[in-house]
């Protein structure tokens, strides 16, 4: 049976399958409606820890719900700040990161992350990721300030030491609205 290409998230989810086991550390920087992060306490299971970040508390809301419904909220963390604050809330190391940038789905649309944050967030999470570790950002670039947010963060991925992270980027190329950009780095040991 052949598949299609996945779509950047489902890619996102497919690189954590192949990183991250039961009872490891992670961080989604990013909670929205909760999905990814559901995503990883179901990955890490009730030994592992996932701290989940969001700006807003509809955010937060959203996601404890979605855990409770599917009873893995023990294992979780939810932080209502700025994922540029993760170093005031995460002692010790993680092996992944996961940033799902842009607005809140059915949220306002007027609350973006921002690339100054998501940069800060970024040299924290290298800071604290374990050797082998990944960091998964997907990025939606249609939206106001979408692209810059990209394009700062890439220009400063792309200069990463090459002998200490391998850095990949995959988005498709002939569609007709902006596709989503997945930038993942793995520390190298």
């Amino acid at each position: 049976m052949h598949e299609d290409f996945r779509q950047s998230v489902e890619f996102s989810h497919d690189l954590f399958k192949r990183h991250i086991s039961q009872g490891d550390r992670v961080l989604d920087a990013t909670a929205g409606n909760g999905k990814d992060t559901l995503f990883l306490a179901e990955l890490v299971g009730p030994q592992g820890k996932v701290w989940a970040f969001d700006i807003q508390k509809k955010a937060i809301n959203n996601t404890d719900r979605l855990l409770k419904d599917n009873n893995v909220r023990e294992q979780v963390s939810l932080i209502l700040a700025g994922h540029e604050n993760l170093d005031n809330y995460i002692e010790g190391k993680v092996e992944g990161i996961i940033f799902n940038l842009g607005y809140l789905p059915g949220g306002n649309k007027k609350i973006v992350t921002r690339p100054e944050t998501t940069l800060i967030a970024l040299k924290s999470g290298l800071d604290i990721l374990k050797v082998k570790g990944i960091i998964v950002m997907v990025f939606y670039t249609g939206h106001q300030g979408g692209k810059k947010e990209f394009d700062e963060i890439y220009d400063y991925v792309k200069e990463l030491d090459h002998n200490q992270y391998n850095v990949l980027h995959y988005h498709f190329v002939n569609q007709k609205k902006p596709p989503a950009e997945l930038v993942g780095i793995k520390k190298r040991g």
